[in-house]
């Protein structure tokens, strides 16, 4: 130091002043650091304290999480540090959520090569909705008959089993899946968050919801009662596309924020965790609602018919005897001149009752007008490719057509005609067109029998009349030999047994 180098002093004295300065030194950052500059409080407020502290581990380290599920939806930026993540949602678009198995070397054995039971649920997160989940959800299924608040995508999910729903459960659906193998489940929330606002006005703040998971394992009775993990997230569903905006407009808003103040709120992450959480109780909203044993009855998911899409309205089935009505009705295509009304029973004929809500106010030209992305981004990508092919009116083309005429009504037409003195100048067939997919000869069967107006079961043999008139016998090889749009001429005898024909093709 200055004053050690100038004067000469005794080594006592240098000792003494090394002494007054480190005491000085130690007073110094006394004062910086006293409890008018900082305080653990603070410190711990910073924001990478509050990152690590949202990841510590539960205070019960041997509670066991043996999965996670990830909810594949970016996380809202404008939610604050402490607060729970919220993620936007579009009605009715499919949204996958990863089934990951987190289990640990030797946790739970007993669920090794065995599946488990997971329920999804889309309730309430506001506790005030909760008390009267029963009225909110006995009000909505009045306002949207046959509708439900929570379906599965089941063509687009992978690895889940007996996929099913209560059809008194609007808002619950259940599987069964294998933690050893890759799942993950699409899943379709058809309810928006402003349906449950006191006032419909325009512009109220929608509720949010909460997205949970239970799953179950086996107990000694098969049954799937004994829990094993249960999480969930909070969400907002929004009408298509609207969620897509919300989120935009919440990071231009938080772009606007100083840097300061965008350290009090999380980044928007790509996916959205579920958070562990008390399992749903058993008793729910439904009076007599089947337990959560997987033994109790319910109704499963029913497949659409040429499409691999569920069916989200269970329709009643028509009667046998006008199914070849509502097919032909299903046929119609849609006109630009239809009214929003027509349109709407135009939806139901062809099962898309779901979004007929959606579609209330569109005419058949709104309708035709709309793009197949615009149909994909609205629906979800199986519904909507079926929606909009059903628009554009896009039929199959069959596989195999023959065009036949019943020679017996010809041959008794041109004999009246000639009892009658008529001149017969020339002879006019009509053919009737049967389309064939299956190309068996059951099918034919089938198909000539609703020709003739009889069931198929009095139809004995079909033949077709080779060289030097032969009789051979029909088999699914020769129809498979058919050529395409052949031309054949029906002659029926009857058959040995009562009330049953034989058909010979020419």
């Amino acid at each position: 130091m200055a004053w050690a180098l100038k004067l000469p002093l005794a080594d006592e004295v240098i000792e003494s002043g090394l002494v007054q300065d480190f005491d000085a030194s130690l007073s110094g950052i006394g004062q910086e650091l006293g409890a008018g500059a900082y305080s653990m409080s603070d410190v711990l407020a910073l924001p990478i304290f509050k990152q690590e502290e949202s990841s510590l581990p539960p205070e019960n380290e041997n509670k066991i999480l043996p999965f996670q599920y990830v909810l594949c939806a970016a996380t809202s930026p404008a939610v604050k540090l402490h607060d729970e993540t919220l993620t936007y949602l579009n009605q009715g678009q499919s949204y996958e959520i990863r089934m990951l198995d987190n289990r640990k070397i030797g946790e739970l054995p007993e669920i090794n090569g065995k599946l488990v039971k997971s329920i999804f649920r889309v309730v309430f997160h506001d506790r005030r909705l909760q008390y009267t989940e029963h009225q909110q959800l006995e009000g909505w299924r009045w306002n949207r008959p046959g509708d439900r608040i929570l379906d599965i995508d089941i063509p687009m999910s992978v690895g889940i089993i007996d996929p099913r729903a209560n059809p008194t459960q609007l808002n619950t659906v259940e599987f069964l899946w294998d933690p050893s193998k890759r799942t993950s489940v699409f899943i379709q929330v058809h309810c928006i968050s402003t349906e449950f606002t006191m006032r419909k006005h325009g512009g109220e703040k929608g509720v949010p919801f909460r997205v949970q998971i239970d799953t179950f394992k086996e107990n000694e009775n098969g049954e799937y009662t004994e829990h094993l993990h249960s999480a969930s997230c909070q969400i907002k569903v929004f009408k298509p596309k609207g969620a897509d905006r919300k989120q935009k407009t919440d990071r231009e808003k938080m772009e606007k924020r100083t840097p300061h103040e965008k350290e009090k709120y999380q980044p928007s992450y790509e996916t959205t965790i579920l958070t562990e959480c008390s399992p749903w109780p058993e008793i729910t909203y439904v009076n007599n609602a089947p337990s959560p044993g997987f033994n109790s009855s319910h109704s499963s998911f029913s497949i659409g018919e040429g499409n691999g899409s569920p069916n989200h309205q269970p329709e009643p089935s028509p009667p046998i005897a006008d199914v070849s009505h509502t097919s032909e009705l299903m046929l119609v295509n849609l006109l630009p001149t239809s009214t929003p009304q027509e349109a709407q029973q135009w939806l139901h004929r062809n099962r898309f009752s779901t979004f007929s809500r959606l579609f209330r106010n569109f005419s058949g030209a709104d309708l035709l007008k709309l793009t197949r992305e615009d149909v994909i981004q609205i629906c979800g990508p199986a519904d909507g490719i079926r929606l909009f092919n059903a628009l554009k009116g896009r039929m199959v083309r069959p596989r195999l057509t023959i065009y036949v005429c019943q020679e017996s009504q010809q041959l008794r037409d041109l004999q009246q005609k000639h009892e009658d003195g008529d001149t017969v100048t020339s002879t006019f067939f009509v053919y009737h067109a049967i389309y064939l997919e299956e190309l068996t000869a059951v099918e034919l069967t089938e198909k000539l029998a609703q020709l003739f107006s009889i069931s198929s079961q009095q139809i004995s043999q079909i033949y077709k009349q080779g060289p030097t008139g032969i009789h051979v016998l029909i088999s699914d090889e020769m129809i498979q030999n058919f050529q395409d749009e052949s031309c054949f001429v029906l002659d029926t005898m009857k058959a040995e047994t009562n009330d049953s024909y034989h058909i010979i093709l020419k």
